[in-house]
């Protein structure tokens, strides 16, 4: 008998605008949420509830702000968007992916950031944005 805990998969999350349904796959290819909204190459999520509602907060759109439960359907890899520039480590556990993520529920009891943060953050995006910085570099 193995005395090791078992080690449970982690829960991923997905913050969007968009309405989607227990089953529906999010994928490549449509316009990304962040920066110019070019076409995505990658689609996003994480293991930490505070990088989804992020996510959510900051996605374009005037759908409700929602996170998903995904499951990945492929290989993911460390956002390199976040990890190494700016927390080295993935402290934030955030993770992308070429392959779709399959919605397998929704948090409907997320707390959001405060307006002062919220403020904070579209700010400095926007300051990013001015002087040519993409918020997501494929």
């Amino acid at each position: 008998m193995s005395s090791d805990p078992i080690e449970e998969a982690p829960i991923y999350y997905h913050g969007t605008k968009a309405d989607l349904k227990t089953g529906d796959l999010i994928e490549v290819g449509f316009s990304s949420n962040y920066g110019t909204k070019r076409k995505a190459k990658y689609i996003y999520l994480s293991a930490t509830l505070e990088a989804a509602t992020w996510g959510a907060e900051l996605a374009f759109g005037e759908g409700k702000e929602r996170i998903y439960i995904v499951e990945p359907t492929g290989p993911i890899e460390d956002d390199s968007n976040l990890t190494d520039k700016k927390f080295p480590g993935n402290t934030t556990k955030s993770y992308r992916s070429q392959h779709p993520f399959k919605v397998v529920g929704e948090v409907t009891d997320w707390q959001g950031h405060s307006p002062e943060q919220l403020k904070t953050m579209k700010d400095h995006l926007e300051k990013l944005k001015q002087q040519g910085i993409e918020a997501i570099e494929d």
